[in-house]
């Protein structure tokens, strides 16, 4: 595990940071809701050959405890990876991310023109404000979620039987419950992103106000969708990409919403390329 380096927020949340190598201009990666910054090291494999990869677990997520205030919301989270890549003395990095850490870097470059020099985004959760006022479906079934297990061994092979999880690679899988999962001090391990605080990112995404600033986001973006996803920011790609000033879209065939741990590689290419067209 790479050792985080706790980076403080002005509302008191602590985010946990982290350097992981490499060589060549710097990529800073955002993860998905529910996930964590070393979900990204089947990516970083390969990234890693020709970036400089840096990530962060997101408040409440892996090693960054619940914020104090319980504040999620996505302004936050997109002030968040911009201390980050300041912390880490990074001047305008390219960025890179999946779900909602597609979504919080987009807000990032809306609230503070020239933050990044290229975005990448798998499949960002980016609602119409036609939606803001309705409720995200999977809060209330996220707050149901197993998060105790009697082992880790146990965590495994639930996870491993069901889907999205099913179609991980199997480097993806462990990379995501190695970090994913604490160890109780009661015993067994839990999960390190309380369903709690998954509940809240998710109920947060509703209301980010991000599509309607999408017009300030004047730096390359490439818009990625998996070509069998039938996840909801996959359907509203396309709206997303229409009101960027300078934006692409690309679908990766076969892949779900779930693409960066279905196919790692195919997803470190398709990053490497975005940038090098930046």
């Amino acid at each position: 595990m790479t050792t985080p380096t706790v980076v403080p927020m002005s509302d008191g949340a602590s985010i946990a940071a982290y350097d992981f190598g490499g060589d060549g201009p710097p990529v800073l990666l955002a993860h998905a809701t529910g996930f964590h910054a070393h979900a990204w090291l089947p990516v970083i494999a390969f990234l890693s050959e020709r970036f400089h990869c840096y990530g962060f677990d997101e408040r409440g997520h892996g090693a960054s405890p619940t914020p104090p205030a319980l504040d999620f919301s996505w302004v936050r989270f997109g002030s968040d990876a911009r201390a980050v890549a300041a912390h880490f003395g990074l001047e305008r990095p390219y960025a890179a991310g999946h779900s909602a850490g597609g979504a919080l870097l987009l807000r990032a470059e809306e609230d503070h023109p020239g933050t990044w020099r290229a975005v990448w985004a798998y499949e960002p959760v980016v609602f119409p404000p036609a939606e803001s006022t309705m409720d995200n479906p999977l809060a209330a079934a996220t707050r149901k979620r197993k998060r105790w297990f009697e082992s880790r061994q146990a965590a495994h092979a639930n996870y491993a039987s069901k889907r999205p999880f099913s179609e991980f690679t199997p480097e993806a899988l462990d990379a995501y419950l190695d970090h994913g999962l604490v160890d109780d001090p009661a015993g067994g391990v839990r999960l390190a992103c309380s369903p709690e605080d998954e509940a809240r990112t998710y109920e947060e995404s509703m209301r980010s106000g991000i599509w309607e600033l999408l017009g300030a986001v004047r730096i390359p973006v490439r818009g990625v969708a998996g070509g069998a996803s039938d996840h909801p920011p996959a359907q509203l790609l396309r709206g997303v990409v229409e009101r960027l000033p300078d934006a692409t879209i690309e679908v990766m065939d076969g892949l779900g919403h779930f693409g960066p741990f279905e196919d790692p590689y195919r997803i470190a290419a398709s990053m490497a390329a975005s940038f090098t067209d930046a």
